[in-house]
């Protein structure tokens, strides 16, 4: 979506730190609207955002080593304001006649640093002394004419600086992560009381000046939408169809690999309460035949994306040759096999999706730095063929998952939506070990659905990032009323994660968890031992495949 000038914009300028989305995100935490740009992008491009401030990221290289990244010239022009963390900080003292040296000591982890007394903003609700997170190998030996030592660390004589009165400043440590407890106050205080920030980047906001952009854009056209259900796609939808009104035509194939009661769910709260149109595909059968006999994750994943583009792909074009529909289509009846009855449809210009932030970023580095993208596989619609020449239409693709939530939940999204556990795009397949067969996915489905209800009803489910059922491909022998049994495995996993990159198992109560498993023996057919997956990640995966 087109940044719009009146927006106080910051900007993040990624040095290559493996923190630089995380700077990004404590921006936008504090209500400020960012950008994470590379370090080499055009200055036109980032003239045109108007910054109010400049962060510059952390990076592994070394400044004076020759092809090191170099800080652009635009960020010293004028008086705009600028932080620079870890090598953003080494940069501005290479660049403004300072000297940047290797450290006799290395300093990686936990340091405390102390304030030098030197009256500055970032420091002033802040104790005299704080612990922070050190991560370099280089250290600035010498100050660049006017600026000032903030703060001190044992291994790092100039672990801040500035130069007050320019506004520009200079962190050897890392405020954005959570190892340093008084990052986030420090960010603050330079975009409010630095940079002169308001922080009126809020949900309402964003909101408003998508709704104004999408019928700016579109105009008269028409949308279709592929609908997972997930809130990615569902915010998309929602947004779009607020823009637009019964112009927007979601999709919403059932594979037959979703959890219980999805489907329905998807109907319910899209068609009936949001009253959108929504076209629904059954498409189970499909789905089981092209996935028969596979054993492969991979390969699951690839004949999944694979006939997803087909479903879709068929679907669109029947779409776009049916004659338009006075009135959205009726509910379509949801269950294995056979085709739900749809509303005609109307030729479509523009295909709505749910592309986000860190899709665009990773994109911008592939892509060496803003060359154009064709239409790319994404975990909403499984990808799309680039043959299908339609206006891509991403209003979200400007905003991070937590961000996205908050929008949903300003658009009146109901909550088992907005903050449904992330779902994968092949859905139960992945969470089956083995061969995927529909008495597998039944199984599998009455497990899952027993173990989210108990986490819920306990009040847990909102304190875990991610939690479900794995049917594994081994049978136990257990005994039931006196008699032998030999049954199915189930896996239980709940992980705790503010990024998603790490997990850690969550420390669910012995109590909840016996009661899960007393259910699912007692209430699935063909299950006779349940087990609680305790690795983190690294080493393992949230998935199971």
């Amino acid at each position: 979506m087109k940044q719009e000038s009146r927006r106080e914009t910051v900007v993040v300028l990624d040095f290559g730190s493996q923190y630089s989305q995380l700077i990004a995100r404590r921006v936008r935490e504090v209500r400020v609207y960012c950008e994470l740009i590379p370090w080499d992008a055009p200055a036109e491009r980032v003239r045109a955002l108007t910054p109010r401030g400049f962060i510059l990221s952390g990076g592994p290289a070394s400044v004076y080593e020759p092809g090191a990244p170099a800080l652009p010239d635009y960020v010293l022009e004028g008086h705009v304001p600028v932080l620079g963390i870890c090598y953003g900080m080494q940069l501005l003292a290479h660049n403004l006649g300072g000297h940047v040296a290797p450290a006799a000591e290395r300093e990686y982890g936990p340091a405390e640093v102390t304030v030098t007394g030197v009256s500055s903003p970032l420091f002033s609700s802040l104790p005299s002394s704080f612990s922070v997170w050190m991560s370099h190998g280089d250290r600035v030996d010498r100050l660049p004419p006017g600026w000032q030592v903030l703060a001190t660390s044992p291994n790092s004589p100039v672990a801040a600086m500035g130069d007050v009165a320019r506004g520009r400043y200079g962190l050897q440590f890392h405020p954005e992560v959570a190892h340093t407890p008084g990052g986030r106050e420090i960010i603050r205080r330079f975009l409010y009381d630095v940079c002169g920030c308001r922080g009126d980047w809020t949900p309402g906001s964003f909101i408003e000046e998508s709704v104004a952009a999408i019928r700016d854009r579109v105009g008269d056209g028409r949308v279709l939408c592929a609908l997972s259900g997930g809130v990615d796609s569902a915010v998309t939808a929602t947004l779009v169809h607020r823009a637009v009104g019964d112009r927007l035509t979601c999709v919403f194939v059932d594979t037959g690999l979703l959890r219980r009661g999805e489907p329905e769910q998807v109907v319910q709260t899209f068609q009936q309460a949001q009253g959108m149109r929504l076209v629904t595909v059954n498409a189970a059968e499909e789905f089981l035949d092209a996935l028969a006999g596979v054993t492969d994750p991979e390969e699951k994943r690839r004949r999944i994306g694979e006939r997803f583009v087909r479903v879709f792909e068929r679907e669109a074009a029947r779409l776009a040759t049916s004659p338009p529909s006075p009135h959205p289509p009726s509910p379509s009846p949801i269950g294995r096999g056979g085709r739900g009855r749809r509303g005609k449809g109307v030729r479509f210009r523009f295909l709505a999706q749910g592309t986000l932030y860190p899709d665009v970023i990773e994109s911008a580095r592939r892509d060496e730095h803003g060359a154009a993208r064709t239409i790319k596989t994404h975990h909403n619609v499984g990808g799309l063929p680039q043959q299908m020449r339609f206006e891509l239409l991403e209003p979200l693709r400007m905003l991070f998952k937590d961000e996205v939530r908050a929008v949903g939940e300003a658009l009146g999204l109901p909550e088992e939506i907005v903050w449904r556990h992330p779902f994968p795009g092949p859905g139960l397949a992945v969470r089956i070990i083995g061969e995927v067969t529909w008495e597998r996915l039944e199984t599998l489905r009455a497990a899952d659905a027993i173990f989210l209800e108990e986490l819920r009803a306990a009040g847990l489910y909102g304190q875990t990032a991610q939690a479900f059922a794995v049917l594994l491909p081994v049978r136990s022998v257990g005994v039931m009323g006196d008699g032998r049994t030999y049954a199915h495995v189930v896996a239980l996993r709940a992980v705790t994660s503010e990024d998603f990159m790490t997990a850690d198992w969550a420390r669910l109560p012995y109590e909840l968890l016996a009661r899960v498993s007393n259910r699912i023996v007692n209430e699935v057919a063909g299950v006779n031992r349940v087990v609680y997956d305790i690795s983190s990640k690294p080493p393992a995966t949230i998935e199971w495949e």
